[in-house]
């Protein structure tokens, strides 16, 4: 007998020594959970056996029970790359449509040729369904999870049909008597510029120019301005404005403006609300696009900012044009609660999913299946599906991972202690086979 409880305590060590050594080989594995040996006694009775005298039979390995304690995490440059701080595992599935679902602490993950959010394996990561303007979340079903595609363009075209502008001027600056030339700086006083849209998306430049002239009969401060889109000179109409069309103008036109002592507009031209009338000009791109018809209002868009005429130096206080251009992507951001936003070149945002985190009543009832992930089994429970920082799911850190859990300090401790198991369990079978050569020997 004594033979066989030896043997059981070397096969008890051997696999305590091997799962020491999984432990060991995996400490650089991201989203890694070690295990540990969990040892139980064999004893083997009935009705007439004496408890009393009762060794025992040996040892076995009742189960390698992984520890799903949080590890440490490492900051990496990708976006993509995400650690759940707390509870919780990702979802991934095999192919898209797929309900074969299997689960993870490692997000080590990357977009593939097709632009979805894939892990090492080439598997997708799964996300709840949002709205696609505000990321508001429509489900929590593990169900209704998807992969997440990442477009590298955003939105369709939309010409500018308005822009907002408002500068200081320099009240400092002579007043210029030469007709305006755009081609020469000394006609006028000061130039800004602006980016529109066409209906195709195309960039057109509108450079504003701004000219002071002085009236000699009332002293007033006058101003004209003029309109060039992509170097040509446009007529700059003022519907109930001033239009200017003098000699100064270089027969070009454009309109007029004036201040008061204050440096504030003033006229007859003024809205009710104290700003100069709009002006307006149209440009017909080359390209085949729509006609650009631009209003243009001296103001900004909430109508904070005018125009104004101080003694400082001149300076652009307000611009903006409501058009749009096709959007490239630029950045990827996923915040604590697993909101995926893709950011685009023309400004936009698009929300593409929530990443679905699941949780289990027993983790140690996991299947492991390798790659770091795990199954669901009976011993296991239903996956509990929830959002990220909500209950007792953990936080999503972006552009971070969760390192393996295994203290190697320790772990080569336990080695130690197994391998000393293993050398007391060999000396054991050694006693016993001397004590039978000795009977063999009696004679």
């Amino acid at each position: 007998m004594s033979y066989f409880i030896a043997l059981s305590g070397l096969s008890a060590s051997q696999r305590d020594l091997d799962t020491t050594s999984n432990n060991v080989a995996n400490v650089n594995t991201t989203g890694f959970k070690g295990s540990r040996a969990e040892f139980g006694d064999v004893y083997a009775s009935s009705i007439f056996t004496n408890s009393r005298t009762k060794v025992g039979d040996g040892v076995q390995i009742q189960r390698v029970a992984q520890q799903f304690s949080q590890g440490t995490l490492d900051f990496t440059e990708n976006s993509l790359d995400m650690a759940i701080k707390g509870g919780g595992f990702f979802v991934t599935a095999p192919e898209q449509g797929s309900q074969d679902y299997s689960y993870t602490r490692a997000g080590a993950f990357k977009m593939d040729r097709d632009n979805y959010i894939v892990d090492n394996s080439g598997d997708y990561l799964q996300a709840y369904p949002v709205n696609r303007e505000t990321g508001a979340n429509s489900s929590t079903a593990l169900s209704t999870t998807g992969p997440v595609e990442i477009p590298t363009t955003a939105g369709s075209p939309q010409a500018t049909d308005e822009l907002y502008q408002s500068v200081n001027l320099d009240s400092r600056e002579n007043a210029i008597l030469d007709p305006f030339d755009p081609t020469d700086d000394a006609t006028y006083s000061h130039s800004t510029s602006a980016t529109v849209y066409d209906s195709l998306g195309e960039a057109h430049t509108v450079t504003t120019y701004y000219a002071r002239r002085d009236d000699a009969a009332t002293g007033e401060t006058q101003w004209d301005v003029y309109k060039t889109v992509n170097g040509e000179m446009q007529d700059f109409d003022a519907p109930g404005g001033t239009l200017v069309a003098d000699a100064t103008s270089g027969g070009n036109t454009g309109v007029r403006i004036q201040f008061d002592a204050s440096g504030r507009p003033t006229g007859p031209d003024l809205t009710a609300d104290g700003y100069f009338e709009p002006g307006e000009f149209t440009y017909t791109p080359t390209s085949g696009a729509d006609p650009l018809d631009i209003v243009f209002n001296f103001r900004s868009e909430g109508g904070n900012a005018t125009p104004t005429q101080f003694a400082s130096a001149f300076e652009l206080q307000a611009l903006k044009q409501n058009g749009t251009t096709v959007g490239r992507l630029t950045n990827v951001e996923i915040n604590e609660n697993g909101l995926i936003a893709a950011e685009y070149s023309n400004g936009s945002t698009q929300y593409l999913g929530q990443v679905a985190l699941v949780q289990f009543n027993n983790d140690q009832g996991l299947e492991q299946v390798g790659g770091t992930k795990w199954r669901q089994t009976n011993n296991s429970g239903e996956a509990i599906t929830g959002t990220a920082g909500i209950g007792t799911f953990g936080a999503i850190e972006s552009s971070a991972l969760e390192n393996s859990n295994v203290n190697l300090t320790e772990e080569l401790v336990d080695m130690i202690v197994a391998q000393r198991n293993y050398q007391a369990n060999s000396r054991s079978l050694e006693v016993n086979s001397t004590l039978q050569q000795t009977i063999l020997q009696i004679r």
